[in-house]
């Protein structure tokens, strides 16, 4: 078929261990591992492969697989993300990128992918998710700028989407294209990076994030075999995945604003006199921070619910993260003050995250929009 055929690992059992022994795991990592390389990950300096199959390893990207009844939970995977996000906005970025692919795969019905889904999980193959532009064109922003039409065996596919992140040559990203000859129909799909009809083109450079292999990517008549498809019928499978893909980017603002809190409480002891005249105090956030989580959570025990309300809670939710975000980044830096404008202090790092936290899809423009549809 394919080099997702040619070769399965065997996948690391982590996945039986209890999700708090994950999500220790994971911060044990970002602690000690991801910290150091946080700034050049930053900067664009370094894309930390190797650190995303460590910590797939430790079960990071198998968590939220769909169990034998059918049943699904995503909270160690949202907590794995905000380990991550409490040092580096950039890695929990990726993060969802990864567990983002993995629930496309660990959801589809083409049986040929179960082992995709496992090498997914155990970090074996890495990549993201290519769903920017046909999230917005759900919503009347964006028209679907990928096009396929049926041949044998599977599809010839053509076009180009600006921003797919968590990508290299040997990654893979699922993503959509409308079908030529029925309008209206779409198709969702793995791509394929190693195929030499789709070229990845570096983007230029990003306020931040500059490490999360992000490029343009062009499809010139690249054939998607059967075997790639995650759902011919894509409107019913992406209902079906949609509170999930919106659920785990929770985890970045929520790593992101435990952050801004340890910045805040940080100076407290030298600027602390002066801090305590602006409007919002640490113990604010944590409060704030108290009751995302516990939101965030309630609702990540039930990524398949079909319930309108469900699903505008769950808006809601994200539209309250990205807000949050950067609020808490916003108050980090002036707690700082000065020694926070040095791009030496990771307060103006968080602040930059947190913008970003605000601005990938959904954004929070498309949710306001969003809310106001439904």
């Amino acid at each position: 078929m394919n080099r997702v055929a040619a070769s399965r690992l065997s996948v690391v059992e982590d996945s039986d261990l209890p999700p708090a022994s994950i999500a220790d795991a994971v911060a044990s990592i970002a602690r000690n591992e991801l910290a150091p390389l946080a700034a050049d990950i930053d900067s664009g300096a370094l894309y930390p492969a190797d650190l995303l199959r460590r910590l797939g390893g430790a079960g990071a990207w198998g968590s939220h697989r769909p169990d034998s009844r059918g049943a699904a939970d995503l909270r160690c995977a949202i907590a794995s993300i905000a380990a991550l996000g409490e040092v580096c906005g950039a890695t929990a970025f990726m993060a969802w990128c990864q567990n983002t692919l993995a629930w496309y795969a660990m959801n589809s019905s083409n049986p040929a992918l179960a082992g995709f889904a496992d090498d997914v999980a155990s970090g074996k193959i890495l990549g993201g998710t290519g769903l920017s532009n046909p999230m917005k064109s759900f919503f009347g922003i964006e028209k679907l700028k990928l096009k396929g039409g049926r041949t044998e065996g599977g599809y010839i596919v053509r076009g180009a989407l600006p921003w797919v992140s968590n990508l290299g040559r040997d990654h893979f990203f699922g993503t959509i294209f409308e079908v030529e000859d029925r309008p209206g129909e779409i198709v969702m799909f793995l791509a394929d990076c190693s195929d030499p009809s789709i070229t990845l083109q570096p983007c230029k450079p990003f306020l931040a994030m500059d490490g999360t292999g992000t490029y343009g990517v062009q499809f010139r008549d690249a054939f998607v075999p059967d075997g790639l498809i995650l759902a011919e019928a894509a409107a019913p499978y992406v209902k079906k995945i949609r509170a999930g893909f919106v659920l785990l980017q929770a985890g970045m603002a929520i790593g992101l604003i435990r952050d801004c809190i340890a910045i805040m409480n940080e100076v407290e002891g030298s600027l602390g006199h002066v801090n305590r005249y602006l409007p919002q105090q640490p113990a604010d956030f944590q409060g704030l921070l108290s009751d995302l989580e516990s939101h965030t959570m309630t609702l990540a025990r039930d990524p398949y619910n079909a319930d309108d309300g469900y699903w505008r809670a769950v808006v809601d939710l994200r539209l309250q993260a990205g807000d949050a975000a950067v609020a808490a980044a916003h108050a980090a830096m002036l707690h700082c003050g000065a020694r926070g404008y040095l791009k030496s202090h990771r307060a103006q790092r968080r602040l930059r995250e947190a913008y970003f936290v605000a601005i990938v899809t959904p954004a929070t423009k498309q949710l306001r929009k969003m809310l106001h549809d439904v």
